[in-house]
């Protein structure tokens, strides 16, 4: 089939553009005829908090990506819509994750449809954000008529989704594992990239750092008097998308500043598998989510999870299996912490993962595609 697929890619960071280009190899490697048509601008800067939304990497792939655009120029939406129409693509794959999106995107998928030959399907990351705003329900509902069916990759998404009332095919798919990240490695070689000590233990916090994510109940879980006599450290890696001082000050206050390691300039591609591979757990203490790319780097590289019983997160760790499913409570957190260190459960937790991480393969994404394209067809 020709395949098109409509959001960020490279040189746009950030883990939707990186599903999108791993999604976008995997058709390829399926024999399917695959573009991604990604943006000239993306975000206005009052909804970019970061320095960059630009990678320096470089990197070649075996589809074309063309920076087309410009999610704040109609004359735009309307010169990309009849460039896709008229190169009738079998199937539209269009990432949603902002409501802010729905009037670029929404148009755009409009002029498409004209063709009366594309199938239209989104990838719905979140239809209700994290952080609301004036408008999102128009914005949605826009975005959303002009779509044919969608796939989730977590069941509060579809929840959210269905509230809308549109009678439109829908599946739920667990979002894939983020395998190209690097390989895994031992954790001796990992620290001494990263500069750290192989004698300490560490918890990583990973991401973009938003006040939704949860940081702060992990820093007041983290001053829990186990963790410093044990040489228990946590690694914040990712940059502030919020009020860097708030977290710095909570830090200073709970007197963390010897056990807190932050690196929180943006990490590269190239760097995060270091960060992985050295870790004991991964911490997802999200006080709101739907699913998250994290939990699927931590698959990848067969890490223990603690993750928070809000939005999608539990729908993917089975908890005392690969790691914990604890309320979103600083108290609770500390426990697990403790119990996972204290119980030295890490190698019974790694092994369950091999297992478990078999179910979210990159094929089952593309079925689930292909299911709905069929679907589409049949009701047309």
């Amino acid at each position: 089939m020709k395949i098109t697929i409509l959001g960020p890619a490279h040189p746009y960071r950030g883990g939707i553009a990186a599903l999108n280009e791993r999604l976008a190899r995997q058709l390829v490697d399926e024999g399917h005829d695959v573009n991604v048509v990604s943006f000239t601008v993306q975000y206005p800067k009052f909804l970019f908090p970061g320095k960059t939304q630009f990678s320096e990497q470089k990197t070649t792939f075996n589809f074309q990506i063309t920076r087309e655009i410009n999610s704040v120029s109609p004359i735009n939406w309307l010169k990309t819509g009849w460039k896709i129409k008229n190169s009738r693509p079998d199937i539209l794959i269009v990432r949603f994750w902002l409501p802010f999106m729905g009037m670029s995107l929404g148009s755009i998928c409009r002029i498409v449809k004209l063709n009366r030959h594309t199938k239209i399907i989104s990838i719905a990351d979140n239809i209700i954000p994290h952080e609301k705003r004036p408008g999102d329900k128009l914005l949605c509902r826009y975005f959303i008529g002009s779509i044919d069916a969608f796939i989730t990759m977590s069941g509060s998404v579809l929840k959210d989704l269905e509230k809308f009332r549109y009678k439109k095919p829908k599946i739920l798919t667990p979002h894939p594992i983020y395998d190209h990240y690097g390989a895994v490695e031992t954790r001796e070689n990992a620290l001494i990239n990263l500069n750290l000590s192989k004698e300490d233990r560490y918890i990583l916090f990973f991401g973009f750092i938003r006040d939704y994510k949860g940081l702060d109940l992990l820093l007041k879980a983290f001053s829990n008097p186990y963790f410093k006599p044990n040489r228990i450290k946590l690694i914040v890696a990712g940059e502030f998308y919020a009020d860097e001082v708030s977290y710095r000050d909570l830090i200073k206050e709970l007197n963390l500043e010897d056990d807190v390691i932050l690196r929180t300039s943006y990490i590269s591609n190239t760097e995060v598998q270091h960060y992985f591979n050295g870790a004991d757990i991964v911490a997802q203490p999200y006080k709101s989510a739907t699913q998250s790319g994290v939990t699927q780097i931590s698959y990848h590289f067969n890490k223990p999870m603690l993750v928070t019983n809000v939005g999608g997160l539990a729908e993917t760790i089975p908890h005392m299996k690969v790691g914990y499913v604890v309320e979103p409570d600083s108290e609770k957190i500390a426990i697990a912490l403790i119990d996972f260190f204290e119980n030295k459960r890490l190698e019974n937790f790694s092994g369950n993962i091999l297992h478990e991480k078999e179910r979210f393969s990159w094929d089952k994404m593309t079925s689930s595609i292909m299911k709905l394209a069929n679907q589409i067809r049949k009701k047309k």
